[in-house]
């Protein structure tokens, strides 16, 4: 699926492209992007509707963005936390939205399972380190946080495993689930397809049009039109291209390698379990877990943001950014020296300029939405396709009331404000790591960027 991966590498397919869309045709329900949101949201679809006629419309094949590139947490994080959906939206409605999104760890796994889709789906947890003082306020704040609202299962605890270099404990959160990616996604696009739905890659959408005089909501592509009822954009760090959509969502990059599978004695030093997952307190976020096969599969943030938010093959790998990873795993991993890196890869991650997720349907113009998911989308695509399926057939459940439905997030400013200020943001989070490593106190800098990347 994309040169490079791990994930691709395993999955042992060619992934040859499925027939494109041979020109116009009427549906009920157009999907724009078949990646998880897109594919998530027609398989429950069609569970409650079947007969629904439901197209995805797909430029590349299913799963070829962030879907199938990436680090496989499927977690409860959302973007924005726990203190912000608080007082953008009230205690119980952030209460809600915990107990949604720390239930679809457990509801990804039920779906796979029910659709016989083998993700390596594992429901292991999470463990991140707090190394030095200003990583431990922060830790140790978090569960306090956490204990104060009631809802996610938090625990601190000390020490670590000896393998983990300046470690004074870790933050243990048992909502998260490790996944291969790549599996999920094209296992899933099977299940959707056996239910009904009909997916034409190789198809460029170029715009979506608003319910005209005959009801009808459109779909423009290189291939035809595409005529629906409703028509859902599911296109995440892709939605640019989408004409009228330019600054809606901002593509950050985020990149990845892997190592060699490792030895037992590895990860017993580590104290990392069968699919766990693990990261750090850092602000310039990585993140890492143990595969099926014991590898390390190990990613971050650090890529620059690119002019015109271009999304383009070449910016996949950036020498720059691989070295940096895997200094970080030495770093994190002293043991780890020497391990051989088999793949290195990289893709495009969807952020809102409020790093506030969002699903809703415009019922007037029959377009729906989903994305925003600034990298903890494995899960909340999942959420995403249940509430867009309840929306979808008009229903009024406990997921349409969740308060990030119909949330509209603000556009990003034109250029080269919007390169300008993306690209100070991330310069802004590794100065933040660098004062925190010098002074051993939590980061200035960090507490002012805090409220514009949805602390």
């Amino acid at each position: 699926m994309t040169g490079g991966s791990l994930w691709s590498d395993e999955l042992g397919e060619e992934c040859a492209p499925r027939a494109s869309l041979p020109g116009d045709v009427d549906v009920d329900v157009a999907i724009v992007g078949a990646g998880l949101t897109g594919i998530w949201t027609a398989w429950y679809l069609l569970l409650a509707a079947p007969g629904t006629r439901v197209v995805l419309l797909e430029r590349e094949v299913a799963g070829f963005g962030a879907s199938g590139r990436n680090g496989g947490w499927c977690s409860a994080l959302f973007p924005r936390s726990a203190a912000s959906l608080i007082a953008a939206h009230g205690v119980e409605a952030a209460k809600a939205m915990r107990r949604a999104m720390i239930h679809t760890v457990d509801e990804v796994g039920r779906a796979t399972a029910e659709a016989g889709v083998d993700a390596h789906y594992l429901k292991a947890g999470t463990v991140t380190w707090a190394r030095g003082p200003a990583q431990e306020r922060a830790a140790r704040g978090e569960v306090r946080a956490a204990a104060a609202l009631g809802v996610d299962a938090l625990e601190w605890r000390d020490g670590a495993g000896p393998g983990v270099a300046g470690a004074s404990g870790a933050v243990v959160d048992p909502s998260c689930a490790r996944v291969q990616p790549a599996r999920l996604v094209r296992g899933m696009a099977a299940a959707a397809e056996r239910l009904g739905a009909v997916i034409h890659e190789g198809t460029t959408v170029r715009e979506v049009v608003p319910r005209g005089a005959d009801g009808r909501a459109r779909a423009l592509t290189d291939r035809g039109m595409v005529r629906a009822e409703h028509v859902v954009v599911a296109t995440e760090a892709m939605t640019g291209s989408l004409r009228g959509w330019g600054r809606r969502i901002l593509p950050i990059y985020s990149l990845m390698v892997a190592t060699a599978p490792l030895p037992r004695a590895f990860w017993d030093d580590i104290g990392i379990g069968p699919g766990q997952t693990f990261a750090d307190h850092r602000h310039l976020i990585v993140y890492g877990q143990r595969t099926a096969d014991d590898r390390i599969a190990f990613g971050g943030r650090g890529a620059r943001v690119h002019l015109g938010s271009a999304v383009r093959p070449e910016f996949d790998r950036v020498p720059r950014v691989f070295a940096h990873l895997e200094r970080a795993i030495v770093e994190l991993f002293p043991a780890a020296a020497g391990a051989p890196i088999t793949h290195r890869w990289g893709g495009a991650l969807g952020v809102a300029r409020d790093w506030h997720a969002s699903v809703g349907l415009d019922r007037a113009s029959g377009i729906g939405w989903a994305g925003g998911y600034v990298g903890d989308g494995l899960s909340t695509t999942n959420l995403a396709g249940r509430t867009l399926a309840d929306l979808l057939l008009g229903r009024a459940t406990e997921l349409t009331a969740l308060p990030w439905v119909g949330h509209r997030s603000p556009d990003w400013e034109p250029e080269p404000l919007r390169f300008l200020g993306a690209n100070a943001g991330l310069a802004a989070t590794a100065l933040a790591d660098a004062e925190e490593r010098i002074t051993q106190r939590p980061s200035l800098v960090a507490r002012l960027m805090a409220p514009l990347t949805g602390g």
